[in-house]
């Protein structure tokens, strides 16, 4: 009797409550990789970043990595560059938000003056990379819209697949693709589509390690330009979690004195 009033009960109820749509199921998606990833507090990073040109010809780039955890808002980062001489000093720093535009500063050694990066900007090569500075910022949910396609196998994991439209003015990029493993959320490969809705980029994120016993964090991520034939990768090593950082390591006035 009670199956019978359970399911005469279901019946009646409209489809959409019997069926989360694919747009609700991407949102919560995203929601429960950021759910899964909050409390590390802050983190500090080693990065060997490689730049290739289509003739397979390479330079190469050592960065330190600072970032700091906002409760209420995106995260804060900082990028110091140590070598080559050429851009050593070099600094940028960055703060994320949702809808409104994130808040950028770059100090070049060059010119020994801090300049603050226009949104309209932020679809650009940052420092001649394959990466944009709109892909630097902490990836908050607000930014995008969202859409559950599948799931599909990524190497020994399960991926949900999405597909992510910007939500925030000036994105250089109509959609995007996005490959997350299913148990501890760890972003494996996005597809980022150009104004013209054409394939730009591919970001794949390898080797990744937990710490803390709980975040996970790549080790190796690759950005190829499909419509340049160049590419980035980014090598991290020696994170620390929990360091101590605060908003006063933070700051766009201090920014030429970062080390």
């Amino acid at each position: 009797m009670f199956k019978t009033i359970l399911m005469a009960s279901l019946l009646s109820l409209p489809l959409f409550v019997l069926a989360q749509s694919a747009e609700d199921k991407g949102l919560q998606i995203a929601k429960d990789a950021k759910a899964y990833d909050a409390g590390f507090i802050d983190f500090t990073a080693d990065m060997l970043m490689t730049l290739s040109n289509k003739k397979g010809e390479t330079s190469s780039r050592k960065i330190r990595i600072r970032t700091l955890e906002v409760t209420g808002d995106g995260d804060k980062s900082m990028s110091i560059f140590d070598e080559p001489a050429d851009v050593k000093g070099t600094a940028m720093l960055t703060y994320s938000h949702g809808l409104e535009p994130d808040d950028q500063w770059l100090y070049l050694p060059a010119i020994k003056r801090v300049k603050r990066i226009s949104s309209r900007n932020k679809s650009g090569p940052f420092m001649g990379s394959e990466f944009a500075f709109e892909d630097l910022g902490s990836q908050e949910i607000e930014k995008y819209s969202y859409k559950y396609l599948h799931d599909e196998a990524c190497g020994d994991l399960q991926c949900y697949v999405m597909e992510r439209l910007p939500a925030y003015e000036y994105s250089g990029y109509t959609r995007q693709l996005v490959w997350l493993d299913k148990q501890g959320y760890r972003l494996i490969k996005v597809d980022f589509y150009d104004r013209k809705n054409e394939l730009l980029k591919t970001l794949t994120a390898s080797k990744h390690q937990q710490y803390l016993g709980h975040y996970w964090r790549p080790s190796l991520m690759e950005m190829e330009n499909h419509q340049n034939g160049k590419s980035t990768t980014l090598e991290w090593s020696n994170y620390q979690f929990k360091t101590g950082l605060s908003e006063n390591d933070f700051q766009s006035q201090t920014l030429q004195r970062a080390r």
